[in-house]
């Protein structure tokens, strides 16, 4: 049956209905001072703010999440060379969502819809299946916690292997460090990391190379001037409780992503090839393995029928005294 007679079968399809956010269902999350909201679709980190000051460059209720903010990449970071890789014998290609580079980036999961598994006023769980498609035939079951407490912002990210088959697996997230005061040059930023990768004009490593005697050496704290920053660094030093801390200060506040042993890479990038907001704010991207890992293999995990893979990273609101060695 066509026509108004079918509508007036289901009556929801015609009453008026309050519009959607573009992220779906904003979940707020509260302690103390403290506010965050993460989103249904992708299971992002849109907000964070402490004390009133905005820890990190979001996005509004009304938009998409723009070059990235805030997004879960998985089941891998970053970029794969031409969308093709091969594993366990057999050749994938994958959609190039980055076309004017012929890459497929940052995974496949930013648009999909998750399930609010768990909601607490200070903490909440994602779950989603990323069931198999073309390109990557494997099936995981994703989860994802987001907590605030006295220290911050802690994010924990699970995978399981659901599926029959070994399953090629990475896993990274996107948060833009606010500054304040206007563009990240006059900011401070510590970088715990002894190595960068070099990559091609298509953002892919063609090797690496000690930081020592160059402009990408933020192991000591310094500002970051005219430095354009699009990096995946590693060989990271760690503190006596394994995790590695990058810390930004600008005139408004101070802040730290830090990230557990699971995470031995991160991209850092100044925006400056953005098309909007260039050099406003910092990317720090904690990733389980490096770009292109599908082809390389660096840091790639091989997530076997059954197993789980887990990994944490969060924001510290303010900077602590940490030295690296």
């Amino acid at each position: 049956m066509d026509g108004p007679d079918r509508l007036a079968r289901h009556p929801n399809l015609s009453e008026p209905r309050t519009p959607i956010a573009p992220s779906g269902e904003q979940i707020e999350l509260a302690f103390e001072e403290q506010r965050a909201i993460v989103v249904e679709v992708g299971a992002g980190l849109r907000s964070y703010l402490a004390d009133g000051r905005s820890i990190l460059d979001g996005y509004d209720a009304n938009e998409i999440a723009s070059s990235g903010r805030g997004q879960l990449l998985i089941p891998w970071p970053n970029r794969i060379e031409d969308g093709s890789y091969e594993f366990g014998g057999v050749r994938h290609q994958l959609s190039l969502d980055e076309p004017e580079r012929l890459n497929a980036i940052h995974g496949l999961v930013r648009w999909s819809a998750w399930r609010i598994a768990e909601r607490e006023r200070d903490s909440a769980a994602l779950e989603h299946i990323l069931h198999p498609r073309p390109g990557y035939p494997f099936s995981l079951a994703l989860r994802v916690e987001y907590r605030l407490a006295a220290d911050g912002l802690t994010v924990r990210t699970e995978a399981t292997n659901v599926g029959n088959e070994t399953a090629p697996y990475g896993a990274g997230a996107h948060p833009y460090l606010a500054v304040s005061g206007g563009l990240v040059d006059t900011a401070r930023l510590q970088i715990p990391a002894r190595t960068v990768l070099e990559a091609n004009d298509r953002g892919i490593p063609v090797g690496a190379a000690p930081v020592d005697g160059t402009d990408l050496d933020f192991r000591v704290t310094r500002a970051i001037g005219t430095t354009k920053l699009d990096h995946a660094f590693t060989d990271l030093g760690r503190g006596p409780d394994g995790l590695a801390r990058v810390e930004l200060m600008s005139d408004g506040g101070q802040s730290t992503l830090w990230a557990a042993e699971s995470y031995p890479y991160l991209m850092v990038f100044s925006g400056d090839t953005l098309p909007t907001g260039g050099r406003r704010s910092l990317a720090v991207e904690p990733m389980t393995c490096a770009p292109n890992a599908f082809r390389s293999g660096d840091g790639l995990i091989r997530l076997e029928p059954e197993q789980t893979h887990s990994g944490s990273w969060g924001i510290a609101p303010v900077a602590g005294a940490f030295s690296f060695s």
